[in-house]
């Protein structure tokens, strides 16, 4: 019994870290300022789903981390990578002096956020300083932000989003409502997948909310607490960057 009730603590002390923000908390995600908070515009940003320059070349993505970024946080970085190395044929090489482009990992203040795409130039990749799975140290928010820099945009943008999630303007927060703009079709490419409520990329539910109420209501039943996860990378997800990549494994 005593080792069952330790699980539990454990598991909920794991979900309390990792689930969407509240009506309470704020999501450091969404603080940056950025469009829709964590996503630095970057030119072109509205062609990149489609635009394969965009990709990473050879499917290698060269990063460093800056040196004034602890060992334990540091570990808790390379430890998201390897989830996404492990789930795809991408992989992650340190940059060397002389590399040229690579995401740049900073933790200065002001949230989370990452340029979308490989720029062929150094990109700031941000995650705010907070305790280890805390904040932009949740390990799917550091995931969230590194699927951001290899040309992910958030789920709720998609161009059917409308059929399968309400924005409910009134409680977004003024001037805060270009956050939810969505893309058309020939912008977004969803790679033949449906809309996907427990993407690692979709919005919480209280995003930009000025009243503690919901700003995005799921349509379809058992939803509501799906939508805005950051305890894994969903098999959408999963076969997006897949797909994106090209990986000889991937879904044809």
């Amino acid at each position: 019994m005593y080792y069952y009730s330790t699980f539990l603590v454990l598991v909920v002390i794991n979900f309390a870290w990792s689930a969407p923000s509240t009506r309470t908390e704020t999501d450091p995600e969404l603080t940056a300022g950025f469009i829709e908070g964590d996503m630095v515009p970057s030119g072109s940003s509205r062609n990149i789903w489609r635009n394969e320059t965009y990709r990473w070349p050879n499917r290698i993505v060269y990063y460093h981390i800056n040196s004034y970024i602890d060992e334990e946080h540091r570990n808790h970085i390379v430890s998201a990578i390897q989830k996404i190395e492990s789930i795809s044929c991408l992989t992650f090489k340190e940059a060397t002096t002389d590399q040229k482009y690579y995401v740049n990992v900073t933790s200065e203040e002001g949230g989370c956020f990452s340029y979308i795409g490989y720029l062929n130039r150094v990109q700031q990749l941000n995650l705010q300083n907070n305790e280890i799975g805390v904040g932009c140290f949740r390990l799917y928010t550091i995931v969230h932000e590194f699927l951001h820099a290899l040309g992910f945009f958030h789920q709720q943008s998609a161009a059917d989003r409308d059929d399968y999630v309400k924005i409910v303007e009134e409680n977004i927060t003024e001037g805060m409502e270009f956050n939810f703009d969505k893309y058309a079709e020939e912008t977004v490419n969803d790679f033949g997948e449906k809309y996907d409520y427990g993407s690692v990329m979709h919005y919480g539910p209280y995003a930009f909310s000025k009243n503690g109420e919901r700003t995005i209501v799921a349509l379809e039943e058992g939803k509501e607490d799906v939508i805005g996860q950051r305890l894994e990378l969903s098999e959408t997800d999963i076969r997006k960057l897949n797909v994106m990549y090209k990986c000889p494994s991937a879904r044809k």
